[in-house]
């Protein structure tokens, strides 16, 4: 591929309610709230519609995910374990997560933050499929048990 932009990712920090994710996890709202900092939300995957290159989308994404966890690390001082991501059913299939072996969780029940507005979420009647992506073999052991994250990060 070289030097030529083919694609853009976001990542940011996981969105705080996803009930989909907090099931297969198992976590309780107060696990949740200890452990969401090492979820991380893939906001944006595009690649340039000019570019056609046969598997572009889930090399794009497999070469992000291998690399993730360490740039995190660089920038927030700490490792994610899980991946999640949302895709617009009534647009698309969510192929490159299902070819990049991410795991389809379900569905939203269709709420968007609502922004300057008195209530913090807002029906939007466009439920999302709920994607994520294990970044460690033992994300879920260690998401499940916030001493093991406190161990580890005193450990390194």
């Amino acid at each position: 591929l070289g030097r030529e932009l083919v694609a853009l990712l976001v990542w940011g920090a996981a969105v705080p309610h996803n009930a989909p994710r907090d099931r297969y996890i198992g976590w309780d709202s107060s696990t949740r709230a200890r452990m969401l900092p090492w979820v991380v939300n893939n906001r944006r995957f595009l690649v340039l519609p000019w570019i056609r290159l046969p598997h572009l989308a889930s090399r794009v994404l497999g070469a992000n995910l291998r690399r993730l966890s360490q740039d995190w690390r660089a920038v927030y001082g700490h490792d994610v374990l899980l991946a999640e991501t949302f895709v617009d059913s009534a647009r698309f299939a969510g192929t490159c997560y299902r070819a990049s072996n991410w795991l389809h969780l379900g569905h939203t029940r269709g709420f968007s933050r609502a922004r300057g507005l008195r209530v913090s979420f807002v029906a939007n009647q466009a439920p999302k499929a709920v994607f994520v992506y294990p970044l460690h073999r033992r994300a879920l052991e260690r998401l499940r048990k916030p001493d093991v994250i406190a161990e580890s990060r005193n450990a390194s």
